[in-house]
């Protein structure tokens, strides 16, 4: 089971060990992690689950959509690492996986 690792923006770092085929905002959600709130259950409706991916996971991502790209032009602190954590389904693979919650509260 992948391990995923966030730091959210009041400084507190949370581990959690997720399912594959679930998203990266669906594993954060369960576990509470501070400040993924995911307004709009993992539409790519609301950008309320915005991280900044560490540079080495993003390479290893899918790109965005333009749904999700559009979503993250209305953020307020866009970043070239910046995805909706809505829309990164978790693999095997991603043990390890490094992310900054940006500040969606």
């Amino acid at each position: 089971m992948p391990r995923l690792n966030f730091t959210s923006p009041d400084g507190s770092e949370t581990v959690v060990e997720a399912y594959s085929g679930y998203t990266v905002m669906e594993a954060a959600a369960v576990k509470e992690v501070y400040g993924i709130k995911a307004d709009c259950g993992g539409c790519c409706a609301c950008a309320t689950c915005h991280i900044y991916v560490d540079p080495e996971w993003l390479k290893k991502l899918p790109p965005m959509d333009e749904y999700e790209d559009a979503m993250l032009d209305s953020t307020a602190d866009r970043r070239e690492n910046s995805r909706l954590a809505c829309q990164i389904e978790i693999t095997d693979d991603m043990d390890g996986f490094t992310a900054v919650v940006a500040d969606n509260v």
